[in-house]
């Protein structure tokens, strides 16, 4: 196989994997009521509509600022990742799965002309591939999460 057909087939997986994770992490959300969505279990701001909402964030910062440059006031996203998990009182779960999915058109968007090897300094310079691969590490670990805290909040009906 040439480099021009392995780097289009793990650009392809890349591709499966993210949209993968984030199926699942928007399917957590499914089901529940808004109570459930935002019930706290942990100590941490970190709760099922949190975690849909951080993840807007991360799509924001990787694959929109680490891409074109702009601020974060510019791309909508809150000032750090933290904040990231604050819900407001109007906050829903059909706002947030929106917002989630707007951004993730967005990042697939604005990567789909770019090679996995090409350099981009929206956040310091870096390769494509490597925005790919921290998005992927961000989703899975938050897709545990979620996996966790909807069983506890599954379990407590």
């Amino acid at each position: 196989m040439d480099d021009e057909a392995w780097t289009e087939d793990l650009r392809q997986r890349f591709d499966e994997l993210l949209d993968e994770h984030r199926a699942k992490i928007d399917a957590s959300l499914h089901g529940l009521t808004e109570a459930e969505a935002r019930r706290s279990l942990v100590p941490s701001r970190t709760t099922l509509l949190g975690l849909v909402k951080h993840l807007t964030y991360v799509e924001k910062v990787w694959f929109d600022q680490a891409l074109t440059g702009r601020s974060l006031r510019e791309i909508g996203a809150p000032p750090t990742p933290d904040r990231s998990f604050v819900l407001d009182d109007g906050d829903t779960i059909e706002s947030v799965r929106a917002a989630y999915a707007a951004a993730c058109a967005n990042s697939r968007r604005l990567v789909a002309d770019l090679r996995l090897d090409q350099e981009v300094t929206g956040r310091g310079p870096r390769p494509v591939w490597a925005i790919y691969a921290h998005v992927l590490r961000e989703i899975a670990q938050h897709c545990g999460h979620a996996d966790i805290l909807r069983e506890q909040v599954l379990a407590a009906r």
